[in-house]
């Protein structure tokens, strides 16, 4: 009898959801042979070279004059005999599309539903126990002694979920220490784009000429621009990550099957080979462009009044315990951190600054005032010397001290009030003396072949001397 209507499928499912599941198998190993048989002979009497099918899906039967048959042979068998007739008993049919056998859908569907989370082989309709180690596919135990799997080792399924989820959590654990330091980079880029809204430089620049307000709102906005494109492609690249980890985490909650079909490709997406994005250099506003030897270069006419600082100080290199004067002359130490950055430029260890401006030729001298400091250490240093950690004193540093080194140079005996650096490149020397008793320190001879900068290091403060006052 053919079930037509839904009540009639209703009733067809809760019936069949009564009768045990190893019945049910039997009853659609039947229905499968069956189905098979006339997959067959409908094969015998196709005049087409190709054969019919024989592998025959349950849920595509159709039924026909009362008899089950498979839609894709029955489509086929049409078309040879080119007439709408029952492959079976040979009456004709007025439907073009037969119905589906519902009594046999509702049994398949409530065996797959009573069957638990167990997949089926779907040619042997036997759970998949085992893993093949050379196809890297689970197989049943009548697929084991076929002979396509001759030689081939095997493993229980439960034994290598088990492996095959130990190697996947590693490669998590990694993708999620590469999300915390994404998420951490992205903090300091935020950090980056607060810092280049100096206010204060803002304010300090209101009397400046009109083309240097131009210049840095233009440095400004580009730098800002650039920075928001970083935290644009961080933030790509942290949803990326971050849906990695939860499909993966999901996956690994699947069923013994589902994970290791779907194991090669998480595995493959765990293993993503993409660099972590870095703090770009160069990200802040170039602060002495604008703030260096302003005074002098507004009030160039009054030279009598204003003197020039041969230098000024980097605040973009400065230790997050320093603080810098308004004019960048001075500068002295604070327990507590300023909210900067942490920039390529910065020391992050040392007490130290740098010049913000390097030397490739020429002779140049500066005074430093260093009495307020109980110790400290000044020179100058390679441009591309080392900031981050405490490597930078092991090269290319030619200073002398007082009180405390960590590293190299020439210390002095007693403290100094102030000293004088002269520097000339061609000649390769670097000379320390005392301004006040004007007594020679101490010489470094040399040959440069860096661009180099002035740098700062001390305990409490210490000012940069203007040339009338030296």
């Amino acid at each position: 009898m053919l079930l037509g209507n839904a009540p009639q499928e209703q009733f067809a499912k809760e019936e069949w959801s009564k009768i045990p599941v190893e019945r049910c198998k039997k009853l659609i190993d039947g229905y499968r042979k069956r189905l098979i048989s006339h997959a067959e002979r409908l094969s015998a009497s196709s005049t087409e070279e190709q054969p019919l099918h024989v592998i025959i899906p349950i849920s595509s039967s159709r039924m026909i004059d009362n008899h089950s048959v498979c839609k894709e042979c029955l489509q086929q068998f049409w078309r040879t005999k080119k007439t709408q007739e029952c492959p079976v008993c040979r009456r004709r049919s007025s439907k073009t599309e037969p119905p589906s056998n519902l009594v046999l859908k509702s049994l398949c569907e409530s065996f797959l539903a009573r069957s638990g989370s167990e997949e089926i082989c779907s040619l042997h309709s036997e759970k998949l126990k085992l893993f093949c180690l050379e196809d890297k596919q689970p197989v049943c135990l009548v697929c084991r002694d076929l002979k396509q799997h001759d030689n081939h080792k095997f493993r229980p399924t439960s034994e290598v979920v088990s492996s095959y989820k130990g190697e996947l959590n590693t490669a998590l654990k990694s993708l999620k220490t590469k999300l915390q330091y994404n998420k951490n980079i992205k903090g300091e880029f935020k950090k980056t784009v607060q810092h280049i809204k100096f206010e204060k430089l803002h304010q300090f620049l209101r009397d400046e000429e009109e083309a240097t307000i131009t210049a840095l709102r233009k440095e400004e906005e580009q730098k800002k621009q650039m920075m928001k494109e970083k935290l644009e492609e961080i933030n790509r690249h942290i949803s990326a990550l971050s849906h990695t980890i939860k499909d993966t985490e999901e996956m690994m909650k699947a069923s013994d099957v589902c994970f290791l079909k779907e194991f090669p490709v998480s595995m493959e997406r765990v293993q993503i080979s993409q660099p972590d994005p870095q703090t770009p250099s160069g990200a802040l506003i170039h602060v002495p462009r604008y703030l260096g030897n302003l005074p002098f270069r507004v009030w160039k006419k009054m030279q009598d009044i204003v003197q020039n600082t041969p230098v000024i100080l980097d605040p973009n290199t400065a230790n997050p315990h320093l603080v810098m004067s308004d004019d960048l002359t001075s500068v002295r130490f604070r327990e507590i951190n300023q909210p900067v950055p942490d920039n390529p430029e910065r020391f992050n260890y040392y007490r130290c600054v740098l010049g913000s401006e390097g030397f490739n030729s020429g002779t140049h001298c500066w005074d430093v005032e260093v009495k307020e400091s109980s110790w400290w250490r000044l020179g100058v240093t390679t441009a591309s010397n080392q900031r981050k950690g405490r490597d930078f004193c092991k090269t290319d540093v030619w200073c002398v001290w007082y009180g405390w080194s960590p590293g190299s140079g020439f210390g002095v005996k007693q403290n100094l009030d102030r000293v004088r650096v002269n520097l000339d490149y061609d000649r390769g020397t670097v000379s320390f003396s005392d301004p006040v008793t004007n007594t020679h320190l101490h010489t470094f001879t040399t040959t440069f072949t860096h661009t180099l900068t002035p740098f700062f290091w001390f305990s409490s403060s210490l000012r940069i001397l203007v040339i009338n006052s030296q």
